[in-house]
Formats: C-alpha cells, sequence, structure tokens
C-alpha cells in the first residue's frame, strides 16, 4: 500500500485489523509509547499507526476521531526528532472517516537501523504486537549501517530526473575540472549519467542523497522543511521577548543559506566609525565578516542532519546567537575543537562545502572566529543535543 492513502484503502485497513503493519490507537499522549511505535515499525518493514480508532471486540477497528489536529500533528513531529534515535521522519496525513478525523502515520523501514526509544528500547514489530530486538538481530543491523552515514542515504521521492539542478551541476562539474563538460566526461568514461552522480557520492541509484539535495536539488525543503536556517533580530535580550525587528526563514541549497543568513545578520548589525577615521569613511561591522562566515559555514556543514530542527539565528541588543542541532560528536569536548581537533560527522558533505562555501576543512575555524572576535563563547550541550555560538556585540 502506498503513501498517502484513501478513504478504501482505511475501511479496508480497520476491517482486516491490526497486523505487522497497521496499528490502531484511540489517542497518543505519551511520548515514549507513541515513539515505541515508530521505532518498532522503522525497525522491521515500515508500516501505519492509526490515530482516532479504537478496536471493537472482533479486533476490527472502530472510528472514534481525534481531537486537536494542531496538538497532536506537534505531537508526533517532536516525537519522531526527540524520542526516536536515530530521529525518524515519518509521513501523515488526516482522513475523514464517518465526520471525524482520523490521523494516519506512516512510518518507512529505516535506513539507519537499528533504531531506539530515548529510554534505549529496541523494539520491532511481531504480528499485530511489537517485541523487543534480539542481541543477534541487534548485531546484524549495526553490521549493516556501519558503512553509512545518514547524508549517503537516498531521499526518498528526490528522482535524479525531475529533482536534478543539472545546471548548477554542470557549472560545478566544469569549474572543477579545467572547463570540461559532463557530456564529454561520460563520453570519455562511457558511464551513465546515474552512474556517474552514485561515483560523486551525491545520489543513490535513482534518487539524490542529502549531499546532492543540498548542494544541487532544486529544492530542498520539498524533502526535508526543517533543513532551513530560522533568523530573527530581536529589540532586546531575551529569546521569550514577544516583539522583534525581523525575521525570516532561509530555505534552499546550502549556498543560498549562507548567502542569506550573512546578509541577515549584517544587516541588523551596526557599522561603527573608526576612532579617528573621517565622516566620509566605511564604517566597521561590529562584529567581524570573517568570524560571522567561519561560524555559520560551521552551523550548516556540521550539524546532525539526524535531527528534525533548523538551524536557529538571533541577533539580540547585546550577541548574536548560531545554534546548530546537534552536540559535538564523538565526545568531543569545546577546549579540543578550539585546538583544531575535528571528528567530520558529515565528510561527503564537508568535501563539497569546500569547493562552494568559504570552508578550508582544516580545522582552524574555531581558532579563526577567536582571533576575529575574541568575545565569542562556544557551548556544547549534550543534553539538549545542540550546539551554540554566541558572539557579544561591543
Amino acid at each position: 500500500m502506498n503513501f498517502p492513502i484513501s478513504e478504501t484503502d482505511l475501511r479496508l485497513m480497520l476491517r482486516t485489523g491490526e497486523d505487522t503493519f497497521t496499528q490502531f490507537k484511540t489517542e497518543v499522549k505519551n511520548a515514549e509509547s507513541l515513539a515505541e511505535e515508530m521505532v518498532a515499525f522503522a525497525n522491521g518493514k515500515g508500516g501505519y499507526i492509526l490515530i482516532g480508532i479504537a478496536e471493537d471486540a472482533h479486533g476490527a477497528g472502530k472510528v472514534v476521531g481525534v481531537e486537536n489536529l494542531k496538538s497532536l500533528n506537534n505531537h508526533i513531529s517532536n516525537t519522531a526528532s526527540e524520542n526516536c534515535i536515530p530521529a525518524l521522519f515519518p509521513q501523515s496525513q488526516t482522513l475523514l472517516v464517518d465526520d471525524k478525523p482520523v490521523v494516519v502515520i506512516y512510518i518507512e523501514e529505516g535506513n539507519q537501523k537499528p533504531y531506539r526509544t530515548k529510554s534505549g528500547k529496541y523494539l520491532m514489530r511481531a504480528g499485530a504486537d511489537k517485541r523487543s530486538v534480539s542481541q543477534e538481530e541487534l548485531s546484524r543491523m549495526f553490521q549493516a549501517s556501519g558503512s553509512y552515514h545518514i547524508e549517503e542515504l537516498a531521499i526518498r521521492g528526490a528522482a535524479i530526473d525531475t529533482e536534478l539542478d543539472r545546471i548548477k551541476l554542470y557549472e560545478y562539474f566544469e569549474a572543477q575540472h579545467e572547463g570540461k563538460s559532463v557530456s564529454a566526461h561520460l563520453e570519455e568514461t562511457q558511464q551513465h549519467f546515474e552512474t556517474f552522480l552514485n561515483n560523486l557520492g551525491i545520489a543513490q541509484k535513482q534518487q539524490l542523497n542529502l549531499v546532492g539535495l543540498l548542494f544541487f536539488g532544486k529544492n530542498p525543503q520539498r524533502f526535508r522543511p526543517v533543513l532551513e536556517v530560522k533568523c530573527v533580530s530581536f529589540f532586546g535580550n531575551e529569546l521569550g521577548d514577544t516583539t522583534y525587528r525581523s525575521s525570516t526563514d532561509i530555505g534552499g541549497g546550502l549556498d543560498r543559506q549562507f548567502d542569506q543568513s550573512l546578509a541577515f545578520i549584517m544587516i541588523n548589525l551596526h557599522k561603527q566609525q573608526p576612532q579617528g577615521a573621517s565622516f566620509n569613511s566605511q564604517g566597521m561591522l561590529e562584529i567581524s565578516k570573517v568570524a560571522l562566515e567561519e561560524a555559520l559555514v560551521n552551523a550548516l556543514i556540521h550539524r546532525d542532519y539526524g535531527k528534525t530542527s533548523p538551524i536557529r539565528v538571533f541577533v539580540f541588543q547585546n550577541r548574536v546567537e548560531i545554534v546548530s542541532p546537534g552536540a559535538l560528536p564523538n565526545h568531543l569536548t569545546v577546549e579540543q575543537i578550539k585546538n583544531g581537533n575535528a571528528v567530520p560527522r558529515n565528510p561527503i558533505l564537508l568535501s563539497y562545502a569546500t569547493k562552494l562555501l568559504p570552508y578550508r576543512g582544516l580545522g582552524s575555524g574555531i581558532s579563526r572566529i577567536l582571533k576575529e572576535h575574541p568575545a565569542t563563547e562556544f557551548v556544547n550541550d549534550a543534553e539538549g543535543q545542540q550546539f551554540k555560538v554566541v558572539m557579544q556585540r561591543p
């Protein structure tokens, strides 16, 4: 069965009852309980969670409907992001059945098995119920997924034929190969175009992967809406302030996100006249542009793309904050990255960033930020799973 489903499909599922691919829920208020169902499907072959459905005496589904759809959808998204590890990307739809809303959650078979809940439970479907994953199964799942990074995984629906920005790719390839065209390269190497993209590390078979989507996709947010930068300039110094000076959400590829985010920060900072300079002299940006560039590009490249959260940029009256999803990987500390230590979380994405963004990949970015703007603090929030760069404004 495909997704989204029709009302006819739903009624058939209700008649046949719960099975390996279908779970009924009258309501979902407990995040851990919902995460257990999501993880069980992701560790299996995928399936559907139908919310607003009770089970009758014969095991068939009975429509009871749900309340507060907005709150429920937020709960689903937050649970998939915060209570499932690695994060899941469920799809959901609402169907009106007998004048009652029913929410259908579709969980694909996971590409990053094994999945677990925040409390550490590894589960999978077993008939109409779920069970703990055995040690042997766990070992097999870890072995199967050990050679993959999330950036390599194919993006469902991001077909090469429709979603690849060929002009952008061709311009990139020619710039990197002294003007040689893609067509000339394909003729010379006798490669199919699909094989060429797979060898570049930007596709898996007929679909773009995360790297391909973020650097050469036509509309990355169509498939990963949260992979954007949310920017807000506040009048005051508190995140909870109810008024702001300006706000924007920046999507597109990583190059556009970088350019537009930098522009947003710069337009909301002051340019100060250098001491002793003439009135007609150019003002100096109150925070070094070099430091801002380094902080932004690090957030875009090193963020945890398994977390369904955007990068956030806040311009307060006394500081600028750049908040990236994901704490430092592999037990890295702030002191270690200040000394140039680095463990690339997204190595393929990083390799493209050195050619398409102002990024050198030498592990010197943090040192450069501190040299250009010493009044900078780095906060590794392991519990909240985020990394924050805080730059004080003079």
